[in-house]
């Protein structure tokens, strides 16, 4: 308590950090996210959130890369990640693995993301697509859901990885962790 009576709020340093081994069944598809910046803030976002692997697919970079590892705080070396060519050939071994998978775009179709509902136990694969471009036509069709976060602004889009956290983070709160 200091002279006020109120209790002293100090910042804590990164050595008080409790590391938790335990995940959620969320993973992400990255396709053809071709700056490393986003990249890398991918794989901070995976590990901040305990997100079991990320997937990248098309033109998207990849590990090792000095600008994703600087960014990453070299969480690249935490998260799995895997990458193909094609993102249509990781969706169908996601399917086949009971993976729901969910992309993050403003479609004809999307829902809005706090209308979206999960199973506690459900497995989900949020797909994320370019900053021009946003997710394909081809794995939009693939996907079970569709979700946009509202935009109150004039602009109708914000950068992928922070539409990416606020999604992530609201699927977190309705999923189980696992043990891994």
């Amino acid at each position: 308590m200091n002279d006020s009576g109120k209790t002293t709020d100090n910042q804590l340093d990164h050595s008080s950090h409790q590391f938790c081994e335990q995940k959620y069944s969320l993973c992400f598809l990255a396709h053809n996210i071709n700056i490393t910046l986003n990249v890398g803030s991918l794989f901070r976002l995976a590990d901040a959130l305990g997100v079991e692997k990320i997937y990248l697919t098309g033109n998207s970079i990849t590990p090792p890369n000095d600008k994703i590892k600087r960014t990453s705080r070299s969480t690249e070396k935490q998260v799995p990640f895997e990458y193909s060519k094609n993102p249509l050939t990781v969706v169908d071994q996601l399917k086949q693995d009971g993976y729901k998978i969910i992309s993050l775009e403003i479609t004809s179709n999307s829902i809005e993301l706090n209308r979206l509902v999960i199973e506690k136990d459900e497995k989900i694969c949020l797909i994320i697509g370019s900053e021009n471009e946003g997710v394909d036509e081809a794995l939009l069709a693939a996907s079970d859901e569709t979700v946009h976060i509202p935009m109150l602004g004039k602009n109708s889009s914000m950068n992928v990885t922070n539409a990416c956290a606020i999604v992530s983070y609201a699927l977190t709160q309705q999923l189980s962790l696992k043990k891994v």
